[in-house]
């Protein structure tokens, strides 16, 4: 079996969390946070290198709350943890941080961030979100088998089924055709919210509540032998971005994954395939949002899905 990499995305403050660093929130039994239930559905898959994308600043905290422990544990997997270090000062060379910016660069400098410990083929995820065991399954038997340096894979969620009770959202709305098994276009979408009912709105724009989403939830080949193309294309946008992006909004502007994919497919430069899952995302955007995730992972155990002792089924 090849070799598989899962980055983790874990270096988001979390504004709209009010404070604190939500990624580390308990949410299980045993004061287990999202990551870990990601992390263990990720091992079971097959996937035996992890790295964490942090910020150098939450470095102690992080490795408090989960690093050591899932060090021990994945050591016992035969699984390899590292670290890398997303920083606001990683810029392209030729390029400085503008004057006043504080606002991180976004998913795709994250991605660059881990690209040293990237030698095979990879999947990145947020470290926030619940994408549930058919995602990580999926994506796992997608990355092993072969696939042109241009091809990619993104879990499908449907979009009705990844929205918050207590506020907006942020998702990469998708335009799908090929019998819904490919993707043509990714709209990065801020504030989308559920309306009278079943309908939904971002910005009194009505949604098909049906449409696939991308939750940063997606994979990247590599032939055997060779790093992940994809690498260098982050690089290489990443370049266009400050030429671009930055110099007209340099104290806001993203560099995010389904923005730039989203450009990839409109330039034929790309395919992304949907692997569907049929798992109920869940995650904590809002304070608000944490008794529901709580709720939702009682319910897993009861049903089975689970083991109290959440890593005690992996052999």
């Amino acid at each position: 079996m090849r070799n598989t990499t899962l980055v983790i995305m874990a270096a988001g403050i979390g504004s709209r969390f009010g404070g604190g660093i939500k990624q580390l929130e308990p949410v299980g039994l045993n004061d287990e946070i999202i990551m870990d239930y990601s992390i263990h559905d990720a091992i079971q898959a097959g996937f035996n290198k992890i790295v964490f994308v942090i910020r150098k600043d939450i470095e102690d905290d992080f490795r408090e709350r989960i690093g050591n422990r899932i060090e021990a544990m994945a050591q016992k997997q035969n699984v390899s943890i590292e670290y890398a270090f997303q920083d606001l000062n990683n810029v392209p060379e030729g390029y400085v941080v503008p004057n006043g910016r504080t606002k991180p660069w976004g998913t795709g400098q994250a991605v660059l961030a881990a690209k040293d410990f990237i030698r095979e083929p990879f999947a990145v995820i947020n470290a926030d979100d619940y994408y549930g065991k058919e995602a990580f399954k999926q994506l796992h038997d997608w990355l092993v088998l072969d696939h042109e340096d241009n091809a990619y894979a993104m879990a499908g969620f449907i979009l009705k089924n990844t929205l918050s009770d207590n506020g907006g959202v942020t998702r990469g709305v998708c335009k799908v055709e090929d019998g819904h098994t490919h993707i043509v276009d990714v709209v990065e979408t801020s504030n989308i919210v559920k309306v009278d009912g079943n309908k939904v709105e971002a910005d009194g724009v009505e949604l098909d509540p049906n449409s696939y989403v991308s939750m940063n939830f997606w994979g990247f080949p590599a032939k055997e032998g060779q790093d992940p193309a994809f690498i260098e294309v982050l690089e290489r946008n990443f370049i266009k971005f400050f030429e671009k992006d930055v110099a007209s909004n340099p104290l806001k502007a993203e560099y995010l994954l389904p923005t730039l994919i989203g450009h990839l497919l409109e330039e034929n430069q790309c395919t992304v395939k949907v692997l569907e899952t049929h798992d109920k995302w869940f995650g904590v955007t809002y304070k608000e949002d944490k008794p529901a995730v709580m709720d939702s992972f009682r319910n897993l155990i009861e049903e089975g899905i689970y083991n109290e002792d959440l890593y005690s089924d992996l052999v």
